[in-house]
């Protein structure tokens, strides 16, 4: 598992709604051009977080526990481990083949709206169609 980070410009302000963008187009295509597409069509799950404003930061929130998160995601696994027992050596959705994508991975028609719009505003890879199918949290 590799997890990644980086800013989202050379100032590292770019998605700050409280800051100046200080960098240029051009800045931000050499950033942006430092990281090869290869590389990040290759990388599943892309989260862009914004800065987190201080009154946010301190509230006094409960969230999900560790043994909760646990829990959830055990039941994932012998859920994938149990609708691949008759394909050999796949296990976990990570392993899916594009076969498996098709017969599994099936989309809504909102869903398939949503998914070709963002592949076309996106400029999105066939690879990065199948991560994204592999990913959805219907599939469990």
């Amino acid at each position: 598992m590799l997890v990644a980070s980086m800013n989202p410009s050379p100032s590292g302000f770019f998605n700050d709604g409280n800051q100046a963008a200080f960098s240029s187009p051009a800045e931000m295509h050499r950033y942006m051009g430092k990281i090869s597409g290869p590389l990040l069509d290759r990388i599943d799950i892309h989260i862009e977080v914004t800065p987190v404003p201080f009154d946010e930061l301190s509230e006094e929130r409960r969230g999900e526990t560790s043994e909760e998160i646990r829990k959830r995601i055990i039941a994932c696994r012998a859920l994938q481990s149990n609708r691949f027992e008759s394909h050999k050596g796949v296990y976990y959705n990570a392993q899916m083949g594009v076969k498996h994508i098709r017969t599994y991975c099936e989309l809504d028609e909102s869903s398939k709206a949503l998914l070709k719009d963002a592949m076309e505003r996106l400029n999105l890879s066939a690879r990065a169609y199948d991560r994204i199918l592999k990913s959805s949290p219907n599939h469990c």
